[in-house]
């Protein structure tokens, strides 16, 4: 059994729906939000990290949940590193010492952003509170043999936050002016690929390690433009800024695009093609309308 953590987040409900349809058993966690069409118990991790782990004992735990917002690590650290460091570990551990197989998702804020196009032995070095907890978890991780899955931007259907091509769909949809930033560059990553890729590594006896699973390089203008075409939207709401006239609380990398070959070497997947993906997502979206 499957047991992924986070599966009301957008990258834990795609993973276990590509792993349901794979044939796998997927259990899923989450704390707040149920989720439809997967069998999930609601949990705490934050109180007892270890306990779901000794009830239900995984083959395969998929930790994703974690406090995904930059801005509200930002503003309350120590709740922050409370989930995302210290009862990632402890969870980490229970599933190290209960023979299951490790997979951490993590994100591109572990890089500063100065170089952009990162590969997996990059040297991460984040400069926002989140992107440190996320390293933190990802070397306990590490430590342990696990798998660490890097993505950037994850776009999509499911429940969670609101995506960044989500965001762009509704405004245009209702006429709205998008201002996306020319300046801040990052992987646009479809949830759905996210899952197929997972479903390729389990096949694999060896473990991949990190393996950044992304698209491809885009800036957030090119980003919206290329959503306003698949979705058929006016391309002339979409207007240029840049990041330093956005009121970000905390610190974003101006490039935090992920080199995806070895994902796409080890996996077969087009991570790349993403207007393949915004399409099957256009479907998605007309077809739960």
């Amino acid at each position: 059994m499957i047991l992924v953590t986070g599966v009301s987040s957008l990258p834990g409900w795609g993973i276990a729906f590509e792993l349901l349809r794979a044939g796998y058993e997927v259990l899923g966690v989450y704390k707040d939000h149920p989720v439809e069409g997967i069998q999930a118990v609601r949990y705490d991790l934050l109180q007892d990290p270890r306990g779901i782990i000794k009830l239900y004992k995984p083959d395969v735990l998929v930790h994703t949940a974690s406090i995904g917002s930059a801005d509200l690590c930002e503003d309350n650290k120590e709740f922050c590193y409370r989930f995302n460091v210290i009862a990632s570990r402890e969870l980490i551990m229970e599933a190290y010492r209960s023979g299951s197989r490790i997979v951490y998702l993590s994100t591109d804020y572990v890089f500063d952003g100065f170089k952009g196009l990162y590969r997996e032995d990059d040297v991460p070095r984040p400069i926002n509170f989140y992107g440190l907890t996320k390293l933190l978890a990802e070397q306990a991780v590490l430590t342990l043999v696990g798998c660490v899955i890097r993505v950037s931007a994850v776009f999509g259907p499911g429940p969670g936050r609101l995506n960044f091509a989500k965001v762009v769909y509704e405004k245009l949809s209702r006429g709205e002016v998008v201002e996306a930033a020319v300046d801040q560059y990052l992987s646009p990553t479809f949830n759905l690929y996210i899952g197929r890729a997972l479903t390729k590594l389990l096949g694999l006896r060896e473990n991949a390690g990190i393996l950044h699973v992304a698209g491809p390089r885009l800036s957030r203008y090119e980003y919206a433009l290329l959503v306003a075409r698949v979705f058929k939207f006016r391309s002339d709401l979409i207007k240029p800024t840049t990041m330093d006239k956005i009121p970000y609380k905390a610190p974003r990398p101006r490039d935090s695009s992920l080199s995806n070959l070895k994902a796409i070497n080890i996996t077969g997947l087009d991570l790349n093609n993403i207007e393949s993906a915004l399409r099957e997502y256009k479907n998605l979206l007309v077809s739960k309308n």
